[in-house]
C-alpha cells in the first residue's frame, strides 16, 4: 500500500510539462482556473488545499491526492486538519474513500518529513 507521494509529483510534473506542450492553449486555461479557484478570498489558501484534499479522496485521484497533500503542508496544514479533512471525505464518499484517506495521510506525512529534513 505503500506508495512514494512526492516521487508521485515529481513524475507527474515532467509528464505534465509535455501535456503543456502538446495542448498548450487547454492547459493555459486549466492554469488560470487553478489560479482563480485558489486565490485567498472569503477561504483562505490552506482551507482550499483542504477542500480539494478532500474532494481527491472522495473521487479516489491518486495524483491529486499527492499533489494537494504537498499543497497543503506547504500552505502549513496541520497532521489535525488533515485527519478532521479526511473525516469529511469519508463521510461524503462512503468506504472507498477509507481507503483513498488513509492514502492521503500517508501521502501528507511523507511530505511533511520532506519539507522537516529541508
Amino acid at each position: 500500500m505503500y506508495k512514494q507521494w512526492p516521487e508521485m509529483t515529481k513524475d507527474l510534473s515532467e509528464i505534465l510539462k509535455e501535456m503543456r506542450t502538446g495542448t498548450p492553449d487547454t492547459m493555459s486555461a486549466f492554469s488560470a482556473l487553478a489560479k482563480a479557484a485558489l486565490a485567498p478570498k472569503a477561504l483562505d489558501a490552506k482551507t482550499k488545499e483542504l477542500l480539494a484534499l478532500g474532494i481527491a479522496v472522495a473521487i479516489r485521484c491518486d495524483a491529486c491526492v499527492a499533489f494537494h497533500a504537498e499543497a497543503a503542508v506547504k500552505r502549513g496544514a496541520t497532521r489535525d486538519e488533515i485527519m478532521e479533512t479526511m473525516g469529511m471525505a469519508i463521510y461524503m464518499g462512503a468506504g472507498p474513500s477509507v481507503m483513498y484517506a488513509a492514502q492521503a495521510v500517508e501521502a501528507y506525512d511523507q511530505f511533511a518529513a520532506k519539507q522537516r529534513e529541508s
